[in-house]
């Protein structure tokens, strides 16, 4: 068996992160257990890797627009210059540390998912079960090396059992991300509320799907790209509101505050800002009615500008801000709504986000970087095959 295996990097000794774009397809060294190197080794697993899922964080590195100083700062500690990318992937246990079996359960030939952060298990918040803000987390794929590669060594600790048999390989591969929905749609109650979900992008795409199962009784979209606006349109929304962005605006778009509080006494109940933007925070904090919910997910870098700030005070808004998954209590959840037969949310994500493949699922024998970047722009979500 060969001692390497390809792999998408981004490499530093090879390219400016200004002047650059895209991931190198390479032959890097393949992981390897070892625990008279490293203690760790005895917790951790190889994966041979059969699917990952392409984050619109991956795509941020790709067009270099995010997350430069993560990984420069990582890579410096490690004394690297390449970092593998990637961090939505499902696999095969191929090789166990030797107290893995006895401590977590996991052997070889068993079908994982696995969570992104890896925790620290000791810090303050993850002492009190908050892992998902763990003052001391790494990031598959930003702050180490990630999924996209043939194999990847992680902690055990990780690991997420997949039935394979209930849920498809190709949809358990974007367990991740779609836990990052389940996240946001759990922070509040739905049932029989009016919900806007503020960018249709990967996540929010999801969310909609989630929010319907969770009993929300109205789902207005908010998006500007029509292709994505269309494929909300398939998922189920009940109104969608289009509009044209005002670029380098922080201010709240009136069109779209206007469109959706019509759907609501006042506005509607529960806002998810999903996108990221100054003006998309804005817009959902004045599209909610009297003591509302905006769950802020959407991130971008810099600073924002909240518009009329205290009337989100004598309003009664409230803010919630979301990141990754509760570990593991989002997992479970995540389970119980792909293996469900009921909610259709399974068949809906391939059949319509993934367009039951069509497109959206390259092999990494046919990776070419302009066709690859013509299917992230052209489709929500994108899936590479390695296996």
């Amino acid at each position: 068996m060969s001692d390497d295996m390809w792999a998408l990097v981004f490499d530093r000794s090879k390219e400016d992160w200004e002047s650059s774009k895209g991931l190198h397809k390479v032959r890097v060294a393949k992981p390897v257990l070892d625990d008279r190197v490293s203690t760790a080794d005895a917790d951790s697993v190889i994966i041979r890797v059969d699917y990952t899922g392409v984050c619109g964080s991956d795509r941020g590195i790709w067009f270099r627009n995010s997350f430069k100083a993560m990984i420069f700062d990582s890579l410096d500690e490690e004394g690297k210059d390449c970092r593998i990318v990637g961090h939505e992937l499902l696999g095969e246990v191929v090789e166990v540390g030797s107290n893995v079996e006895k401590r977590f359960g996991y052997k070889p030939g068993e079908i994982v998912a696995a969570e992104s952060h890896i925790t620290c298990g000791v810090c303050r918040q993850c002492r009190r079960g908050n892992r998902h803000v763990c003052e001391r987390a790494k990031i598959i794929g930003f702050t180490r090396d990630g999924c996209f590669a043939e194999f990847i060594k992680l902690p055990a600790e990780v690991l997420w059992r997949t039935d394979a048999a209930k849920i498809d390989k190709i949809v358990g591969s974007i367990q991740e991300p779609f836990g990052n929905a389940v996240h946001a749609s759990t922070t509040v109650d739905l049932s029989g509320k009016s919900v806007a979900i503020l960018g249709c992008g990967p996540i929010g795409l999801f969310t909609i799907l989630i929010a319907r199962a969770l009993g929300a009784a109205k789902i207005i979209g908010v998006e500007p790209n029509k292709q994505n606006a269309r494929v909300a349109e398939q998922l189920g929304v009940d109104e969608m509101v289009y509009f044209e962005p005002k670029p380098d605006s922080w201010k709240s778009n009136p069109q779209v505050v206007n469109a959706v509080r019509e759907f609501g006494p006042d506005g509607v109940d529960v806002a998810f800002e999903m996108a990221g933007y100054n003006s998309s925070v804005n817009n959902a904090i004045s599209s909610v009615d009297q003591g509302g919910h905006v769950i802020l997910f959407g991130i971008k870098g810099g600073d924002f500008t909240i518009e009329n700030f205290s009337k989100v005070i004598v309003r009664g808004v409230s803010l919630h801000s979301v990141i990754g998954r509760r570990v593991f209590q989002t997992w479970e959840m995540t389970r119980k709504l792909l293996e469900s037969k009921e909610n259709q949310i399974h068949d809906k994500i391939f059949e319509v986000i993934l367009n039951k493949g069509q497109d959206t699922v390259v092999h990494i024998d046919d990776y070419d970087p302009q066709d690859f970047e013509k299917r992230i722009m052209n489709h929500p979500k994108v899936i590479i095959r390695w296996s």
